[in-house]
């Protein structure tokens, strides 16, 4: 018999599974939950959690876990971390630099350009960077973040397309995940602010195969034996965020857990047992099972977010029309993050992102339609959503640049 729980879930995930009530920053309620449940596996999502160290807690409580240790989730948690552990693993990424103090912003403002990358040193949920050409708007970015006690990071730009890799890592053992491309700004055609993403697609037409296999080789398991070299070996989804420049990957950031919107569209395309995987990485073996399979074809995500998103969202809206209708709707889900349930049982938003629309075809462009077909008939007031997921892909307009 299998049985899952969700703490602390939403009604989405409420149809599939047991709901609980659990701080998921709590290490005692986590493992409380965990050994009332007689759970064999564990599964942590999201980074706060992570970077709080809930999963030693719980590998303590002798409870197979899938997420890496508070050591390990530094890797997200500290920029200026990961910075160090690609210097020693000779992983090409942009120049950096921190600053920590208002006084030194500008000096070191003025060391970069014509683009500037600001971005927080910490956890941000995907909102904390600004890529500008303006300078004062770099500035503003960058003293906002100090005079709430936040050290900046300080980038250079690169250049090319990027590219989301989820890898299952186990220690040295790295299983790459279909490459996806999620888009960060709020408005169509790459314009507004940055968000956490507001849809992504698998696979991608453009990139060659060979790529994988060089991000795979080249950038994640020299991460991974580099984090074994310090003692804090890596046990979980290890996300890397790529530019794909005229040198080859670069690496923008890593993050240490299942990132949103990507997962929705690669797990869309997964064949085997989710749970054979996580299981076998979380009790380090990894290695001894077979490569995951995929369906053929494409998959998209589409976010729809509420009201005022990125900045602070207007929730407690009623939401209509995420029953799939009487007519079907091909190969779709409609899958719930910000979402909540009235006394009378309607369904409300209740964050920024609030619901994803998941859909698969035969190709990128038949997927792509297939969610929009799906997406346009869920109403919330105020919502929004990016018509262009996937577009530059399906119009062929994306590139890798000539290698120099």
């Amino acid at each position: 018999m299998t049985a899952i729980a969700a703490a602390p879930g939403n009604p989405g995930i409420a149809q599939v599974a047991e709901v609980r009530a659990v701080d998921p920053a709590s290490a005692e309620a986590v493992v409380g939950a965990a050994r009332d449940f007689r759970a064999d596996l564990v599964v942590i999502g999201p980074e706060v959690p992570l970077v709080l160290g809930i999963a030693d807690a719980v590998r303590a409580a002798g409870i197979a876990c899938f997420g890496p240790s508070a050591a390990a989730a530094r890797i997200e948690g500290s920029k200026a971390f990961a910075k160090d552990v690609m210097a020693a693993a000779g992983v090409r990424t942009a120049h950096s630099e921190i600053v920590d103090h208002p006084g030194e912003l500008d000096a070191a403002l003025d060391r970069f350009g014509p683009t500037w990358v600001v971005k927080d040193d910490g956890l941000a949920a995907g909102k904390g960077v600004v890529v500008t050409a303006d300078r004062s708007a770099a500035r503003d970015h960058g003293a906002e973040l100090l005079e709430q006690g936040h050290p900046v990071l300080l980038e250079s730009f690169l250049d090319g397309p990027e590219v989301s890799l989820f890898c299952l890592v186990d220690g040295e053992t790295v299983v790459p995940l279909l490459p996806a491309q999620d888009h960060k700004r709020v408005g169509d055609g790459d314009t507004g602010p940055n968000t956490g993403g507001m849809g992504a697609y698998t696979p991608l037409p453009w990139l060659p195969p060979e790529t994988v296999t060089e991000i795979v080789d080249e950038v994640v398991k020299p991460v991974a034996a580099e984090m074994v070299r310090r003692g804090v070996p890596f046990s979980g989804l290890l996300y890397a965020g790529l530019a794909i420049g005229q040198a080859g990957p670069a690496v923008v950031e890593f993050n240490c857990r299942f990132g949103d919107p990507e997962t929705q569209a690669v797990l869309a395309l997964l064949d085997s047992p989710l749970g054979t995987l996580l299981h076998a990485t979380a009790t380090g073996t990894l290695a001894e099972v077979e490569p995951p399979r995929w369906k053929d074809g494409a998959a998209v995500t589409v976010v729809l977010a509420a009201e005022n998103y990125p900045g602070r969202p207007r929730t407690g809206d009623v939401i209509s029309g995420t029953e799939t209708p009487a007519d079907g709707a091909a190969n779709t889900e409609v899958l719930h993050a910000g979402t909540s349930l009235r006394a009378d049982g309607a369904l409300l938003s209740a964050g920024g992102r609030v619901l994803n629309v998941v859909a698969t075809g035969g190709d990128l462009a038949e997927a792509r339609a297939n969610a929009y077909a799906r997406i346009a008939g869920i109403k919330l007031p105020g919502s929004h959503f990016r018509t262009d997921i996937g577009l530059a892909a399906v119009e062929d307009r994306i590139s890798v640049p000539t290698r120099v």
